[in-house]
């Protein structure tokens, strides 16, 4: 507990010192000078780094931050001061100069929640209402004098550098008008100065990608009591400006991204001293507004389209032998013209188990009305060469023994026969159907030619 008082104890000397340093008092006090002045782009020659007033305002806003780091520094202090007297008070008021201010204004007296008029400048009523019953209740005691006085002059001093931190916005602000004219236009004067003292000046920040400009800012100093979870990561002040934050949630982070990109080319602008009158910047947010409003566009209604009007001319057809023949050869066989044909008032048979519905049409059915029998379409016919014919009609012929495998007779014949005149007789049993084939292969074969013509 002793180690927590001297290191609060530390702090408040730092913040003292700090209040009141040479640097400080220097830097406010040339601000006082140069705020009744008024320049003009036009007066910045050269590098705009090397004009004494642009370092003035690059120490103002690294100032800003050490102000903003100490104000943290002395809201946290009072509130484990405070929170002996009103612990509640923490979790009604977050934010950490209302906290400062409501502190002040109530000290040890609980009861002047009730009708403060002071008090209802700072807070809402609502939460006034939760403050005052909270108070009624709260389990705290009595702060001592020497305490409390404490506790004044830390709410005191947060409440000058609040102030000394405004005054010094205020005067950048004014001033980013000659400095960096096209980037204050886009993002705005407090925006713009944010990002080039964190850049280091105009021209780093001209030479800085538009990545790493968005980021600017997101790396605060995180002190040990606060939880930085709520803080979203990768955004910097670009995100949070008012032209992003004007956009939905979903659209926010998408838009950082474009508003980078343009800041890059307005701070690219500037550093060269064109466009003092802001004509990039203008011409920069309106394409950056353009862009948003058609985002922010509702999708198109999607119209059903009636179907277009048939045309009936004439389409271009192809003719020609090679184009009948192919029509014949893809043409319907006699085959599938018979599975595609039914019977009238007769119940199918599946052909397959697994595939219902699938039946064989009028094939293999005797009863099918036809006098004829289906004849063979030449057109859709497998066709064989006539060298193909001679090789199968070779094969088919018989030179030397018979085989049953080649001949496809049966492999129990015997060429033993019973007779009832001589009792065994060995004879050919294919001597009939080689007799047969030998006439035909004479005179009813493919490749046989007339044996004999007679001449009238």
């Amino acid at each position: 507990a002793q180690g927590v008082r001297n290191l609060l104890a530390l702090r408040e000397c730092r913040t003292i010192i700090s209040l009141c340093s040479l640097s400080f008092s220097e830097i406010m006090d040339k601000i006082k000078i140069y705020v009744g002045k008024q320049r003009k782009n036009s007066e910045v020659m050269g590098p705009v780094e090397s004009d004494p007033e642009y370092r003035l305002i690059v120490a103002a806003n690294n100032l800003t931050v050490e102000i903003e780091n100490e104000l943290n520094i002395i809201h946290k202090f009072t509130r484990d001061k405070y929170s002996k007297r009103f612990p509640e008070l923490e979790s009604l008021v977050p934010t950490s100069l209302d906290y400062v201010r409501t502190v002040k204004e109530l000290g040890n007296n609980l009861d002047k929640c009730k009708n403060n008029e002071n008090l209802q400048q700072i807070l809402t009523n609502a939460t006034i209402m939760v403050v005052s019953v909270t108070a009624s209740t709260t389990q705290g005691t009595m702060l001592g004098d020497d305490e409390l006085k404490k506790l004044e002059e830390a709410c005191d001093m947060a409440l000058e550098l609040n102030q000394s931190k405004h005054q010094i916005y205020e005067y950048v602000e004014s001033r980013m008008s000659f400095i960096a004219p096209n980037v204050s236009i886009i993002v705005g004067a407090s925006t713009a100065a944010k990002i080039m003292g964190i850049a280091g000046g105009l021209t780093n920040l001209a030479k800085m990608p538009a990545c790493n400009l968005m980021l600017l800012g997101a790396q605060r100093r995180t002190l040990s009591g606060f939880s930085s979870t709520s803080l979203l990561p990768h955004t910097g002040y670009i995100y949070h400006c008012d032209v992003v934050q004007s956009l939905p949630p979903d659209l926010r982070r998408k838009a950082a991204r474009l508003v980078a990109s343009k800041c890059t080319l307005a701070a690219r602008v500037d550093s060269f001293h064109e466009s003092g009158v802001g004509k990039v910047g203008y011409d920069l947010k309106e394409e950056i507004e353009r862009k948003f409003d058609k985002w922010q566009e509702p999708p198109p209604v999607k119209t059903v389209k009636p179907l277009p009007a048939p045309l009936d001319g004439q389409r271009k057809k192809r003719g020609g032998r090679r184009y009948r023949k192919m029509k014949e050869r893809l043409g319907l066989t006699e085959i599938r013209k018979h599975a595609n044909r039914m019977t009238f008032a007769e119940i199918e048979d599946d052909a397959y188990q697994e595939d219902l519905g699938f039946s064989l049409g009028q094939l293999g059915k005797s009863g099918s009305g036809r006098v004829r029998q289906a004849q063979v379409n030449e057109a859709t016919k497998a066709r064989i060469s006539k060298s193909l014919q001679r090789t199968l009609q070779k094969q088919s012929m018989t030179y030397g023994g018979k085989s049953t495998v080649r001949d496809r007779s049966s492999g129990i014949s015997s060429s033993v026969a019973f007779t009832p005149l001589q009792g065994l007789e060995i004879v050919n049993p294919q001597a009939a159907e080689k007799k047969v084939a030998e006439a035909n292969q004479k005179y009813f074969s493919n490749t046989s030619e007339f044996v004999k013509v007679k001449k009238e």
